[in-house]
């Protein structure tokens, strides 16, 4: 019986190709995946930035077959202009009809299909002239005379001009397009990768029931927060490279209302709303944002001098901290003896629950408003101990801290 005649070494290499790149995904908590998804559902221009190998395009090969979406990829670097914003073509009688411009096969071919993900990659080599052509691209959503669809993302990637090849700042104009998200590799997430599994990209859930409330609050957070801060409205940074980044606008915030919205529909956690928000504004006004925000979910002080037996403190220390400040305060503006007592009930409640350093500023001022006739309650000699072992601690640091400074 003849021998099979054996099979060519490339038909064994494609076999071999085949098997390494079959992988499969797992869901997987990520921060930053969950901040570029949430970022697609809203669709605004998003920019990952992150160095040479991080993994930028094949997170975004990976979102694109599971949102089930065509990829187009285009290297802005590698274009002219004209690609852009389209080629003129004269018709029959252009004085009459005009020169129209024409779009490039790949934005015709999105049309056509409607829906995709177009990835704009090596986005911080493409030099200026071409920067100034996507703007419209961007904004617009146009290319020559074609408008994208509804349907169609805009996702690009950029390297740290350190690290790009001819590298470029982006223009302010179109930095202040995008919403920037840092992209750095996880070393668990590598690991399962190369063993075969890769986190999966998915959609976020919006919750129907909540979508009035996500509005609202988006707004709500914003607003209060420029009418107070009317300086960060719009604040152009002061150097190249920090104007190639988030920065506060009136379009930047308009697009955190929106980013807002669609987070706290989706129940997203504060770490990447933090992301979202300082990835559009910017980091000082997105942290100031979020400072504001944790504010608006303090409970409200009268409602905790009403029934303190029944109060529930924030967890989080500085929260903890703000509340019961907001509570002497409440005490402060409108004093009695009962509003004075329960104050005192909610201090004791925050020593007990632990951190009873948090309690020690707003004690020390609620102290200061006694009346000559109100009684000291009962509940101040629990408290007494935990104020003294707190300053007592304030100063061993600050001892150890001039005794190490002396020794240097």
């Amino acid at each position: 019986m003849p021998l099979a005649a054996p099979m060519p070494q490339l038909d064994v290499a494609a076999e071999l190709l085949e098997l390494l790149s079959a992988t499969t995904t797992e869901p997987r908590p990520d921060d930053r995946l969950a901040a570029l998804t949430l970022t697609v559902a809203a669709d605004l221009p998003v920019l990952l930035w992150g160095e040479p190998g991080i993994g930028k395009t094949a997170a975004l090969t990976q979102l694109a077959d599971t949102l089930r979406l065509p990829l187009t990829t285009v290297i802005a670097s590698v274009h002219e202009p004209s690609d852009f914003a389209g080629l003129p073509v004269l018709g029959d009688d252009p004085a009459v009809q005009g020169v129209p411009m024409a779009p490039p096969d790949w934005a015709v071919r999105l049309v056509r299909s409607g829906r995709g993900l177009l990835f704009l990659d090596e986005l911080s080599t493409a030099p200026p002239a071409v920067q100034a052509a996507l703007l419209r691209l961007v904004l617009e959503r146009r290319i020559g005379s074609l408008r994208l669809p509804p349907g169609v993302r805009i996702v690009a990637a950029a390297n740290p001009r350190s690290s790009a090849a001819d590298g470029w700042e982006l223009s302010p104009p179109l930095a202040n397009r995008f919403v920037h998200l840092p992209w750095q590799h996880d070393h668990e997430v590598v690991v399962r990768g190369l063993g075969g599994t890769w986190p999966r990209a998915v959609l976020p859930e919006l919750d129907p029931a909540r979508l009035p409330e996500a509005v609202a609050l988006a707004r709500r957070a914003v607003c209060e927060l420029l009418a107070v801060r009317p300086a960060l409205v719009h604040r152009l940074p002061g150097n190249d490279a920090q104007r190639g980044g988030a920065w506060p606008s009136p379009r930047s915030w308009e697009m955190t209302v929106r980013l807002i919205a669609f987070a706290t529909a989706a129940g997203a956690s504060r770490e990447v709303l933090a992301l979202l928000v300082r990835g559009t504004v910017g980091d000082g006004p997105g942290l100031e944002l979020m400072a504001a925000m944790d504010r608006m979910d303090l409970p409200d002080p009268e409602a905790l001098l009403a029934d303190p037996a029944a109060a529930v403190l924030p967890e989080r220390g500085d929260l903890r901290q703000a509340t019961l400040e907001g509570v002497v305060d409440a005490v402060r503006r409108r004093p009695d003896r009962a509003r004075w007592d329960a104050a005192w009930a909610l201090l004791a409640r925050a020593v007990e629950s632990g951190a009873p350093d948090v309690a020690v500023v707003p004690a020390t001022t609620l102290a200061a408003l006694r009346q000559a006739d109100w009684e000291v309650p009962a509940t101040i000699d629990r408290l007494a101990g935990a104020v003294a072992l707190s300053r007592r601690a304030d100063r061993a640091v600050a001892r150890v801290a001039a005794a190490d400074g002396a020794r240097r």
